[in-house]
């Protein structure tokens, strides 16, 4: 896919929680609602389940997502995206380096790394990877460990100083898409704006109406 893909892709990045989701059915149903509501890129995030249940339900979410040319990307596991055949994968800054991942997935798969401060999005390695995720923009819940707040002045200095697509991650959901877009985000990253809603479809389409009104 890498060849010729446009950060647009990541305009409504969804990022699951099989816990919130309700298990892995519950993980299919939500990605499959979250696309009719307007999501443009998913991810398979599953810390604590085994490689093989990874490669199990990775398999029929790709089935699910390829018919709406919705990218999938795995977490931390290059071996488990090349098994799926996923478009990309997505690591972290203690996960495999990123010259490591490439030699690993090749040219054509989209490679993304999470960033959480400006020293580290401006360290990024743009001849290796396609896209990097910053956050936490606002306070979460959603990852118990995650670093301090960097605030929207932080996010918009990052991105102005990058030459990288940047995926905005960390506490948003309706109300605060608008101002990422303004300061200059090519996406947000959610999970809990969308995994464990009651109407999946409807918040996913809320969040994508507060991106393109926000041009």
């Amino acid at each position: 896919m890498r060849a010729g893909w446009s950060p647009r892709v990541l305009t409504l990045y969804l990022v699951l929680d099989p816990d919130l989701c309700g298990g892995a059915e519950g993980l299919l149903t939500t990605t499959a609602q979250a696309i009719q509501g307007g999501v443009t890129a998913v991810q398979l995030r599953a810390p604590h389940w085994k490689k093989r249940q990874l490669v199990e339900v990775g398999h029929r979410l790709k089935e699910l997502v390829s018919p709406h040319r919705v990218p999938l990307f795995v977490n931390d596991h290059a071996d488990v995206a090349l098994a799926i055949d996923a478009d990309g994968v997505h690591v972290g800054q203690d996960d495999l380096p990123v010259d490591v991942v490439r030699a690993l997935v090749g040219p054509q798969k989209l490679v993304g790394l999470s960033t959480t401060c400006e020293r580290e999005h401006a360290a990024v390695p743009i001849d290796l990877v396609d896209y990097a995720g910053l956050g936490p923009v606002f306070p979460t819940e959603t990852k118990p460990d995650a670093s301090a707040a960097l605030g929207l002045s932080v996010l918009a200095q990052a991105i102005q100083r990058s030459s990288i697509p940047c995926v905005a991650i960390g506490g948003i959901g309706r109300g605060r898409v608008a101002p990422i877009r303004a300061a200059g985000a090519a996406g947000v990253a959610v999970i809990s704006a969308i995994c464990g809603m009651e109407n999946v479809s409807y918040c996913a389409a809320q969040l994508r109406r507060e991106w393109e009104e926000g041009v």
